[in-house]
Formats: C-alpha cells, sequence, structure tokens
C-alpha cells in the first residue's frame, strides 16, 4: 500500500511539476493535464504599433537602442501570465496588458524579451533594471512603493482560497483556523493569511504549483492567493479543485517600473487608459481570465503617481 501510495504521490508532483506555478515559476497547468490553458481567443489580439515615439526616460532610449523591451512577467499562472513549454511562448492577461504597453511605446511582440520573475525578487530586479518594467499580478501596497514606482491600478483582485474539491470546513477564511493554508515567500496574501485572527497553521512555498501539490496530496488543506490566480488553477483541474467563500482582502494590480522615472510613468498610464477606452483591455479580459470564470469589472480609477 505504501509503494502505491508513494507511486501516486510522486505522479501528481510530476504532473505539477508541468504546470503553473504562480508568482515566478515555471509553468504548466495545475491538476492532472500538463496543458495549458484555453490561449485560442488570444491569437485574434492585435494592437497597432505606434511610430516615431518618444519618450523622455532613459529606461525608454536603452529599450530604443537595444531594439526590444524587457519586460518582467510571470510564467505560470493559467490565464493571468503563462508560459507554454513547448512553444515557450507567454499568454494571459498581463502577457496582454504588456503588449497594449509595448505597442503605444514602438515595440511590436516580436521586439518584447520576457523575463520571469520570483515574487520575492520582483522590487530587487525592477530597481537594478534587470526589466524594463514589471507585469504579473503586482499588488501596489506602500512597502512596495518604497523601493519602486507603480502605474494604476488596471485590475482589482482579491485574497481567496483554493481547496480540494471534497473539501465541506473551509469556506472561507474565518474557517480556517488550525488548518494547513500554503501560500508563497514574497506574496501579500501571505502576510494576510499570516494574521493572528485567522488562526492558520502557514505553510510558505516559493511557488504555487508547489502549495498545489502538497494539497493535492493532503500536507496542507488550503492554498490562498489572489481570486483570479486561484480560479485560473481551478479552471485547470476542475474535478479536483475549486475556489471558496468571497476576496477577503484587496489586491489592486499594477505595473512596477523604476521609481523617479515620470516620463515612463506617464506613457504606460495613457497607454494603459487608451486601450481600456478603446475596448482592447475587455477584449483581453474575455480572451484570458474570462474564460476561468473571473467576471468583468468597470477598471478601477488610477491612483495619481505621488
Amino acid at each position: 500500500m505504501k509503494l502505491r501510495k508513494s507511486a501516486a504521490t510522486a505522479a501528481a508532483i510530476a504532473a505539477l511539476a508541468l504546470t503553473a506555478t504562480a508568482c515566478g515559476g515555471k509553468e504548466g497547468s495545475a491538476g492532472d493535464k500538463p496543458e495549458g490553458p484555453d490561449t485560442k481567443g488570444t491569437k485574434a489580439l492585435s494592437y497597432t504599433v505606434k511610430k516615431d515615439v518618444s519618450v523622455d526616460s532613459a529606461v525608454f532610449k536603452d529599450a530604443k537602442k537595444r531594439g526590444k523591451l524587457v519586460i518582467g512577467a510571470k510564467a505560470d499562472q493559467p490565464y493571468l501570465g503563462f508560459q507554454d513549454q513547448s512553444t515557450k511562448e507567454y499568454s494571459g492577461f498581463d502577457i496582454e496588458i504588456a503588449k497594449m504597453i509595448a505597442a503605444d511605446l514602438g515595440f511590436s511582440p516580436k521586439q518584447i524579451e520576457w523575463k520571469t520573475v520570483d515574487s520575492g525578487a520582483r522590487e530587487t530586479t525592477v530597481s537594478k533594471g534587470d526589466v524594463d518594467f514589471m507585469i504579473g499580478t503586482y499588488t501596489i501596497n506602500d512597502e512596495r512603493k518604497k523601493q519602486i514606482d507603480f502605474v494604476g491600478p488596471y485590475y482589482q483582485a482579491g485574497a481567496s482560497l483554493l481547496v480540494r474539491k471534497d473539501e465541506k470546513d473551509i469556506k472561507g477564511p474565518e474557517t480556517v483556523r488550525g488548518k494547513k493554508v500554503c501560500s508563497i515567500v514574497g506574496s501579500t496574501p501571505l502576510q494576510n493569511i499570516k494574521k493572528p485572527k485567522y488562526g492558520a497553521k502557514v505553510t510558505e512555498l516559493s511557488k504555487y504549483s508547489e502549495c498545489v501539490a502538497q494539497m493535492l496530496n493532503n500536507q496542507v488543506d488550503a492554498v490562498t492567493t489572489d481570486d483570479a490566480i486561484l480560479m485560473g488553477y481551478a479552471a485547470q483541474n476542475p474535478k479536483k479543485l475549486k475556489v471558496v467563500g468571497k476576496p477577503f482582502s484587496d489586491e489592486p494590480y499594477g505595473v512596477g517600473l523604476r521609481k523617479g522615472d515620470k516620463a515612463l510613468q506617464k506613457a504606460i498610464a495613457d497607454a494603459i487608459k487608451a486601450h481600456q477606452e478603446n475596448g482592447d483591455y475587455k477584449k483581453a479580459f474575455d480572451a484570458t481570465i474570462g474564460k476561468s470564470g473571473s467576471e468583468y469589472k468597470d477598471p478601477p480609477a488610477f491612483t495619481d503617481p505621488k
């Protein structure tokens, strides 16, 4: 019996290793199927690349000289930021937002170099200039704004809980006392679930796919992060996973860039707003996270840069 159980466990973890690891990992899908999310709708999306763009920004000028933008992203979040292992192509809502920005800055999709960045390394990566900007379920908060600047929020998410399909006790954050809840280092949901009022036994890992693997293996009882991310995982494995309860935090997503680059900050803000107004934003939503079950909401108002 032990041998059979060990073999089954290894198989489950191996399948997950091919899948998405939210907040910075290698990709794939969380669950039994190794294939990625349905991205057929994104193939019809395209954005007019502006010509003769000029931005009084050192980051922009360096990108023009090298002939490409280097964009930090996620590779492991189905319908948000996901890299297909076979084609190496990225897809998802955040990826489309990045393509919109790139187009308005004068860069085609072929002039984008994607760089997968772990959640815990995002501020350092942006500050050091290893990426021109970072987009990837990146919650805007005061602590992060001490190190970098943001544009946004362009999307409003909220922390939720992913559990096994047969889970009956966990219905929301108020029901996790004494339960083992997994999240990842460097994430705002991790800090949130650690609050004494929830009373959870917290497991900290580096990738959400590892959290999901442990949950499917009955090592933890739930995974917590943004609802949009969790719905992507549930959509990948609907027979074994479900999202429960209502969001219990505010997770406003923004684009992170080097501190003090006001010209680039304005250019990125203008680009996102333009694509929200012309309908590209909603088309991208419908073709990506809309397929995972997330309901479309009008984008939140941008926060004025400080």
